[in-house]
């Protein structure tokens, strides 16, 4: 049971997201919430404060009479409610939700205690709110996402619930849950924070991180593939350069390889003065870069992911919405803290290295599938009879164009802002874009890396040296082999790369 009381960590969105913790609510937090609430209320009997007697953003000019303060916010969140595209999958739903339920607990928004105890609820009831992919900016928030999330608090729209679509006042009967009470500015600060955003971009980064865990993995064992000499990886040469992420790759892959049999020392080889006359080696002196620079090229997608990571647990943890309500200094403040500009930042960087590592990952898989450069394998690995068989060679063109579109998907959509609703927002982050096509970005990257790992994997079936690999190599290949056969007559491979694909992302490798 996960205790709502300080600040959220990476760690407690995993219990709860994917390991089914359900949230309870400190007494303390409860109180703050409730403080901020009546403090709140006292505060703007005689003040002019925005969104609790005026409208909303260009339409802040009129004032809003007493008697209509609560249809306001039923107003807002009901017009808001104005998605389209896809419907959001549930578990990146529920961590929107998980985030959106921590920011207001912060005691900073105003609301009333029903908000948080509701959203409780509902998250651990397993109702997934129908929130579309398509319709958020990204500043004033993630507006769009989270007045479908609203729009369900308040007992209406639709749900998810065990697998079908529902009515959400049948559902909340069903449950005996009470829609919230709605006060003096629930549909505001529900609505007005980065929340959708922030909540997407948690779980892209705990997926690109079990996707670099496999990228390290796959090199690793391409490595022992090519008997490749060791010293690209050594300590001595890596630590010559001051990145961290570069460091803790190259260290992943020595203590991956240390007990293999097949990597080699080049003090045995090429420093051994058994050829001192020769004019040309046969062997490679060193090899290509996609297998010798890999602590080069995933050490930054490691440095990115743990900033990226950093900045949206300080977003999870912080008050995103507008105006912020200070109950122990009794004061209001207006501003813009809704502007999603460090979420949308992160994921284009995000989506950047993912793509670079996808990119790493196409060019080890042609590295494999090309006899006339690896020198020790069929043409695309093909096992069975050549010009009459094809091996891999027709999953790599799933791979090249798959790497294609998250390189046309890396760009940038921190810089394409496109000001709305009359100008008001005239400068926005689109972050909820970012983070929806950074989605798109790792799920792709998955199944670029898929492909790789199973030509991986028939290399291995191919060389049959699979006792000399090291430890942490022998141990996956094993498990992977269950369901992955050796493959000599063609027949359709997308069942098993679909199957694949589901293993790796379902699965840790380190």
């Amino acid at each position: 049971m996960l205790q709502l009381k300080d600040a959220l960590n990476f760690k407690n969105f995993i219990q709860v997201l994917f390991e089914g913790e359900k949230i309870t609510i400190a007494s303390p937090l409860l109180k703050r919430v409730d403080a901020s609430f009546e403090f709140l209320k006292k505060f703007a009997e005689n003040k002019i404060i925005y969104g609790v007697n005026t409208g909303f953003g260009p339409m802040a000019q009129y004032r809003i009479k007493d008697k209509d303060r609560i249809e306001l916010q039923y107003n807002l969140i009901r017009s808001h409610a104005s998605g389209m595209g896809k419907p959001m999958e549930p578990l990146y739903v529920k961590s929107l939700m998980l985030a959106r339920l921590n920011t207001l607990a912060l005691g900073k928004s105003g609301v009333n205690t029903t908000v948080i105890t509701t959203m409780q609820e509902l998250i651990n009831k397993d109702i997934t709110p129908l929130i579309y992919e398509h319709g958020g900016v990204g500043a004033s928030g993630d507006l769009v996402q989270l007045a479908h999330l609203a729009l369900i608090l308040i007992g209406e729209g639709e749900v998810f619930y065990k697998g079908e679509r529902r009515n959400t006042s049948e559902i909340f009967k069903l449950e005996t849950i009470q829609p919230i009470k709605m006060e003096l500015r629930e549909g505001l600060a529900l609505i007005n924070g980065t929340s959708a955003m922030t909540g997407i971009g948690v779980v892209n980064i705990f997926y690109a991180e079990r996707l670099l865990n496999w990228s390290i993995f796959c090199s690793s064992v391409i490595n022992e593939i090519v008997q490749a000499y060791d010293d690209h990886l050594s300590e001595e040469l890596n630590s010559a350069k001051l990145h961290p992420g570069q460091q803790e790759i190259a260290k992943k892959m020595r203590e991956h390889l240390k007990d293999s049999q097949l990597t080699r020392d080049r003090n045995e080889h090429l420093y051994s003065e058994q050829h001192p006359e020769n004019e040309y080696f046969k062997e490679k002196v060193q090899e290509y870069y996609s297998l010798r620079c890999v602590p080069q090229i995933l050490g930054p997608v490691l440095d990115t992911l743990q900033h990226a990571k950093n900045i949206l647990i300080e977003e999870v943890n912080s008050a995103n919405d507008n105006p912020i309500i200070d109950a122990v200094g009794k004061q209001v403040y207006h501003g813009g803290n809704f502007h999603g500009d460090y979420i949308s930042l992160e994921m284009d960087k995000v989506k950047l290295v993912v793509t670079k590592l996808s990119m790493l990952a196409e060019r080890q898989l042609n590295y494999l599938l090309n006899n006339k450069l690896n020198d020790i394998l069929p043409p695309f690995v093909n096992m069975g009879k050549l010009g009459l068989n094809f091996g891999m060679q027709g999953a790599q063109f799933s791979a090249v164009s798959t790497t294609a579109e998250n390189q046309m998907l890396s760009n940038s959509m921190y810089i394409h802002s496109i000001p709305n609703n009359n100008d008001n927002q005239d400068i926005v982050s689109m972050g909820t874009n970012a983070a929806n096509t950074t989605k798109t970005v790792i799920d792709n990257a998955f199944e670029v890396v898929s492909v790789e790992l199973m030509t991986i994997v028939q290399a291995l079936y191919h060389l049959n040296f699979d006792q000399k690999l090291s430890s942490i190599s022998k141990a996956k290949i094993g498990e992977i082999k269950k369901f992955i056969p050796a493959i000599k007559e063609d027949v359709p491979l997308y069942p098993k790369l679909s199957e694949l694909k589901e293993y790796i992302l379902k699965n840790e490798v380190y």
